[in-house]
C-alpha cells in the first residue's frame, strides 16, 4: 500500500468500548495519517491500550465506526511478551514465529535496530533493552505502513528509551511509515512525538506536544509532573547502547 498525505491511515468515529456494562472509552474520534508519530498517553486504565487495540481490529466498538486504508499492513510490538523460560527459542526462531522470513530478512532487520549481533542467541539470555528491539525487528519484517509500539519503554532505563525513541524516529524517517506509541513516560515521548492525544475515557485533548502540555485537562490529569516534563529536550555529545551504557568513541591512531 502507498498511502497519501491527505488520505487517514486508520480514522475512528464515535467509538465507544463496554466492559461488562462498565464504559472504557466513549464518543472518540481520532485518526492516524501518514508518516506521523502519534502519541497516546493519559494514566492507567485511561484506556489506551483498548483504543489501540480496536484500531487494530482486536476488538470490535460496541458504537462507533473504524475506518482502515486499503491493504494496511501493520507491524505491533505489544505491551507485555511471556516467552516461557524453558523453551529452547533462539532470537532467529522468535522472528520467525507466526511468519516466514529468511535468515538474511532476519538478519537486516535486527541490524536495523542495532542488535544484529543477537540472531543465534536464546531469548531468554537477552536483556529488556535487547529484547525491545528484537521485537521491533519482528514488526518490521512485515514492511508496515503503521508500526504500533505499546509502553514500550517498560524494561528499558531511561537513557535506554530515550536511544529507543531515537531509534524509533530515525525508522519512521527511513521507512516513511506512521507511528503509534502509547505511553506514560511523559517526559520522554512528548518531544518524540509529531502529535499527542491525550486519553481519559475520552478524548481530553489532542494535538501538536506544544499545545497539549498547555492544555488545561492535560495538566488537571497530570498535576504538577506536566510542569517538569511537558517539553523535556536532552542534548549530549555522546552514544548510548541498547541498555543505556555509554559507547566510547573510537580514537585515531
Amino acid at each position: 500500500m502507498t498511502p497519501t498525505d491527505t488520505t487517514a491511515l486508520v480514522r475512528l468515529e464515535g467509538i465507544e468500548i463496554a466492559f461488562d456494562r462498565r464504559i472504557v472509552l466513549r464518543d472518540v474520534h481520532c485518526a492516524v495519517h501518514p508518516r506521523e508519530i502519534l502519541t497516546l498517553i493519559g494514566p492507567n486504565g485511561a484506556g489506551k491500550t483498548t483504543l489501540v487495540r480496536v484500531m487494530l481490529g482486536l476488538l470490535r466498538p460496541r458504537r462507533g465506526r473504524v475506518r482502515r486504508a486499503s491493504g494496511l499492513r501493520v507491524g505491533y510490538v505489544p505491551q507485555r511478551l511471556h516467552i516461557e523460560p524453558t523453551l529452547p527459542l533462539t532470537v532467529r526462531d522468535f522472528l520467525a514465529l507466526g511468519q516466514r522470513a529468511s535468515r538474511a530478512a532476519c538478519e537486516r532487520a535486527l541490524a536495523e535496530v542495532g542488535v544484529g549481533h543477537l540472531i543465534a542467541s536464546p531469548v531468554q539470555h537477552i536483556s529488556g533493552g535487547e529484547m525491545q528491539r528484537v521485537s521491533l525487528a519482528r514488526a518490521l519484517l512485515r514492511e508496515p505502513d503503521l508500526l504500533v509500539l505499546d509502553e514500550p519503554g517498560q524494561g528499558v532505563d531511561v537513557v535506554g528509551q530515550r536511544e529507543l525513541y531515537r531509534l524509533i524516529a530515525d525508522l519512521r524517517n527511513r521507512r516513511g511509515c506512521a507511528v503509534i506509541l502509547v505511553s506514560h513516560d511523559l517526559h520522554l515521548v512528548m518531544s518524540a512525538t509529531d502529535r499527542v492525544i491525550c486519553l481519559n475515557g475520552h478524548v481530553c485533548c489532542a494535538g501538536e506536544p506544544h499545545a497539549v502540555s498547555n492544555d488545561p485537562e492535560y495538566r488537571r490529569l497530570f498535576g504538577p509532573l506536566a510542569d517538569e516534563v511537558a517539553l523535556y529536550a536532552h542534548h549530549h555529545d555522546h552514544r548510548h547502547d541498547v541498555d543505556g551504557r555509554i559507547i566510547e568513541p573510537e580514537r585515531d591512531g
